[in-house]
């Protein structure tokens, strides 16, 4: 993995983005914002998730009132993860009218293209960054390829048709365009550690091009993901696809993913995935990983199966208890593989590992820790006696929370 590029740290209500600090996840709420305890229930929901910053649609009057009803009712349970406010094409007045939520929001997330067209775009950005600078916000500044300003589609023409070049001019005009937002908002006066900067697309391979691209031409933190990922597998790997390849680069600083729930009001998977994609990067580590067999020919038992499934579901079961009482304890990396053929050896390379026996193998499964072989466990209760090992190893292994 490439170092990561040299970024300003931007702080957002307290979560500070930018290279020196870990990549944060973001999510976003699906519930209407006009309510208010819908809204702070699954901020709550996702928080408690792992989302580290969550966006909130500010569309209306009354979803810009509610955003101070929203605070006081994450305040009273002590939640106080930063809340982003998601404008399109009307935030100079929502922002100018309700001078509270301008206060209350930890961030403004801008659309260049929904700001106003090019007799409005001007003052209606001044006005916006000027509420940003008096209250002192960082904004993001967010193109996205659905929404791109007239300016710019009219080049995608040549002769009444789409041009040859449509793609590459859309992927320019997204670059110019955040840029050029950007270097605006600095001469209107927001400091250059005020601005995060976002190019969506919907297409793995023209997200790549466009961060690879923009990420030469600037110092701004980036936040990453596909803009409409889809639903299902399909839209989970493009996401994992897209970012792992950014991240893996060095590039990116905030991500989200974005997926079409199977209903509305559920909304954390993608924050599942989100910490899928860092731990699977070693970039954080979120709970122990289960390192497991995926079965061939000499494991024709269940028995390897349904201990991973065990050992996941105590790992889910006991995650709370375990990091308020021992620090690092995600950290740990668990082997449960199926015969000997990379049993003993992978259960070596993790922390504590076991080997089950596979078909016609001895009926027998050794247990390694931290590299060195030290019992072998038999009979019945193989699936309680390794729990039971897993839990002193964590017990003896990691620091106690003072």
């Amino acid at each position: 993995m490439k170092e990561r590029r040299d970024t300003y740290n931007v702080n957002v209500g307290g979560v500070v983005i930018g290279s020196s600090e870990p990549v944060r996840i973001q999510s976003m709420t699906n519930t209407p914002t006009e309510d208010s305890l819908a809204t702070a229930n699954q901020i709550k929901e996702l928080t408690d998730a792992g989302s580290e910053l969550v966006r909130v649609t500010v569309n209306n009057e009354i979803s810009a009132k509610n955003i101070i009803r929203i605070r006081e009712i994450l305040y009273k349970s002590n939640y106080t993860v930063p809340i982003i406010g998601d404008f399109h094409y009307n935030a100079h007045t929502l922002l100018s009218a309700y001078p509270e939520t301008a206060a209350a929001l930890d961030k403004y997330r801008l659309n260049p293209g929904n700001i106003g067209g090019l007799n409005k775009f001007d003052d209606n950005f001044a006005q916006i960054i000027a509420i940003a600078i008096k209250n002192d916000k960082p904004v993001r500044i967010g193109g996205n390829w659905g929404s791109l300003s007239r300016q710019y589609l009219e080049n995608t023409i040549v002769n009444g048709g789409k041009s040859a070049d449509y793609e590459s001019i859309i992927k320019e005009g997204l670059i110019d365009s955040v840029l050029k937002s950007a270097k605006y908002a600095e001469d209107l006066g927001l400091q250059s550690d005020k601005i995060i900067l976002s190019c969506k697309v919907s297409s793995v391979s023209q997200l790549v091009d466009v961060y690879s691209e923009i990420a030469t031409k600037c110092k701004y933190p980036l936040h990453l993901g596909l803009t409409e990922a889809g639903m299902g597998d399909n839209a989970v790997i493009s996401s994992v696809a897209a970012i792992s390849i950014l991240l893996n680069e060095g590039i990116g600083d905030t991500i989200r993913v974005s997926l079409t729930p199977d209903k509305m009001g559920i909304r954390t998977k993608e924050v599942e995935v989100c910490k899928d994609i860092l731990s699977s990067l070693n970039l954080k580590q979120f709970k122990p990983k289960v390192i497991s067999c995926p079965g061939c020919g000499r494991t024709s038992s269940n028995y390897f199966i349904d201990l991973t499934k065990d050992i996941n579901k105590h790992i889910d079961n006991n995650m709370l208890e375990w990091k308020s009482k021992y620090i690092g304890v995600e950290n740990i990396n668990i082997a449960v593989m199926g015969c000997i053929v990379n049993g003993p050896g992978e259960s070596k390379h993790a922390n504590i590992g076991i080997s089950l026996p596979g078909t016609n193998e001895s009926p027998s499964a050794p247990v390694f820790i931290d590299g060195e072989k030290v019992t072998t466990l038999k009979g019945d209760h193989i699936r309680d006696d390794f729990i039971k090992l897993v839990e002193e190893y964590i017990s003896k292994k990691y620091k106690k929370v003072s």
